[in-house]
């Protein structure tokens, strides 16, 4: 476990030196420096990201402290890590918090986090039985899309949750859950409803509850997704 944590601190330490260069002028893209367990093949794969090595989800959030690692730290009100089961068989990952998950510091409690919670019991399940995050841990401003320095700056902390749960699957919510795990830019009317992987685990990637406040009639598409993931994990409904 010792380490497990001083490998962590590493990769955060690099990440901390990578973007203060970057936002000099250098490119925004990060790779994560490989484990002792990664290959040189693996790494030089350009969908094939360095594992994260794993620690309990208490230590991943303990040294992501009050991040400073981009400039969205400067109008939250809170860092929404992420919530659930620990040890999650099912992992939601949504793209970033809106006004009332920066408020209350937990993810989706909005509108759409009140549809998300609908979708889990549609599944037979309750919220408590899923782990659910986001792929960036604070509210960007007037809930635009979040940008690739802000995607990177959290990514060791989002691969650290995964590490840590070890879900047999996960739903991506949206596009920029899908391409920043998956490293996909198929769009997402494409991309929802095929299998993908991530790290060995099977993918899901589907629309955004908030897509389907605005597009409901999308909503059977997405009970589609949920379906085969369901088969995916034998689950039945109650």
């Amino acid at each position: 476990m010792e380490q497990a944590s001083d490998q962590l601190l590493q990769a955060i330490a690099e990440l901390r030196a990578y973007l203060s260069w970057a936002e000099e002028g250098g490119p925004v893209m990060v790779a994560l420096p490989p484990t002792p367990s990664s290959t040189p093949a693996a790494a030089a794969t350009p969908t094939s990201m360095p594992k994260l090595p794993i620690v309990s989800l208490d230590e991943v959030r303990a040294r992501m402290g009050e991040c400073t690692l981009c400039k969205l730290h400067k109008g939250r009100h809170n860092i929404v890590f992420g919530v659930g089961d620990p040890k999650a068989r099912l992992m939601f990952v949504g793209e970033a918090p809106g006004e009332d998950e920066d408020l209350k510091g937990e993810p989706f409690v909005g509108k759409a986090g009140q549809l998300l919670t609908k979708m889990i019991e549609a599944m037979g399940l309750r919220r408590q039985d899923v782990y659910i995050c986001n792929t960036v841990k604070c509210r960007p401003p007037n809930n635009r899309n979040p940008e690739p320095e802000e995607l990177a700056a959290c990514e060791p902390f989002l691969k650290g949750q995964l590490a840590s749960v070890q879900p047999e699957a996960i739903v991506t919510l949206g596009k920029f859950a899908a391409q920043a795990l998956l490293r996909e830019q198929t769009p997402i009317s494409r991309l929802r409803g095929q299998w993908c992987e991530y790290e060995g685990i099977p993918v899901m990637p589907t629309f955004h509850p908030a897509y389907l406040l605005r597009s409901p009639q999308e909503k059977v598409k997405v009970w589609e997704d949920l379906q085969s993931v369901m088969k995916k994990l034998g689950l039945e409904r109650r």
